[in-house]
């Protein structure tokens, strides 16, 4: 299986993970990260409603959500 990568204004090549957390009150949920290595939980593609975005200050990328 191949990650999603995005290399970043910097030159910078981050894949794209997923993990499902619990929260506070007990509640499960996904979350979408980009690591620098390969992981357990890597995605081969962007989920569907979500945009690759870099942060203005560090060049990390984000998933943003897009309008439904």
């Amino acid at each position: 299986m191949a990650a999603f990568s995005y290399t970043n204004k910097k030159g910078q090549e981050y894949f794209l993970h997923t993990k499902e957390v619990t929260l506070k009150n007990g509640r499960k949920q996904r979350i979408y990260f980009f690591a620098r290595e390969v992981r357990d939980g890597s995605l081969e593609q962007v989920p569907a409603g979500y945009t690759v975005v870099e942060t203005v200050r560090t060049g990390m990328p984000v998933l943003k959500r897009t309008n439904k």
